[in-house]
């Protein structure tokens, strides 16, 4: 176990699979003490007896159920100084395809949630001293694909929203700092989800647009989480780290 958080604590949502829980394994190996949450309770409940963590279910489009999960961690730890905001969707959909419902629930999940998630937790985190919000959004938020609308708009939002978050905190504490983290298509349960409709060659497709011709992995993320989550990152905000090999480069 190492020590880059100690004396930490950290909230990461989408915390039953995935990004989430690789993430939750790295922090804690790290010295923090860690919650997830995630609306999947027995998933959650799974990862949480797995790694020695602990568990909050958690609807994050309901804003009441933000403001509960604060005010626990405030009551059991009166600190929290990494919030990681990972909680998502996928979907595959042309701007004619894609169904009005389909638009509200990305945007519920993967944009509103991070508005919730940075609102409510900041006072809490201005309180604990300095600390760092990380906002999960994607590739498909600095490159557009034809067929992922409602995808790139709300993974877009997510970057422009982190650097409004970054400065009105710079303003307002001494420091909470936030930024944005965009991956490439990742091997994770969201991709096998969106490919589970598509050809069989579609892996390989991806892995072509990649200039590294990899896809990335979940520990690939987790190490950036990490970097940002810690001290050595303390004049890095209102920024993106792009993990992406080397895609949007061309």
């Amino acid at each position: 176990m190492g020590n880059r958080l100690e004396n930490k604590i950290a909230l990461i949502t989408g915390g039953a699979a995935g990004f989430g829980k690789g993430t939750a394994a790295v922090l804690k190996r790290e010295g923090a003490k860690v919650y997830i949450s995630d609306i999947n309770k027995e998933g959650g409940e799974q990862v949480a007896s797995e790694l020695g963590v602990s568990f909050f279910e958690h609807d994050v489009t309901d804003a009441e159920r933000w403001q509960e999960v604060i005010e626990e961690i405030k009551t059991a730890d009166n600190q929290l100084n990494i919030l990681v905001n990972n909680a998502g969707i996928g979907y595959m959909g042309d701007v004619e395809g894609t169904t009005n419902e389909a638009w509200d629930l990305v945007h519920k999940v993967d944009l509103d949630s991070v508005f919730y998630g940075c609102k409510y937790a900041l006072p809490l985190m201005r309180d604990s001293g300095n600390g760092s919000i990380i906002n999960i959004s994607s590739i498909s938020g600095i490159v557009a694909g034809h067929n992922f609308t409602a995808y790139n708009s709300a993974k877009a939002a997510v970057r422009h929203l982190s650097k409004s978050v970054a400065l009105h905190c710079a303003r307002t504490t001494k420091l909470v700092r936030c930024n944005s983290l965009h991956p490439v298509f990742a091997k994770t349960e969201i991709l096998e989800a969106l490919l589970s409709d598509t050809s069989n060659d579609m892996l390989t497709k991806l892995e072509r647009q990649i200039p590294v011709r990899k896809l990335a992995e979940v520990e690939d993320i987790a190490n950036a989480i990490l970097f940002l989550a810690s001290d050595e990152s303390k004049m890095i905000t209102g920024t993106e780290i792009i993990i992406d090999g080397g895609l949007s480069a061309q």
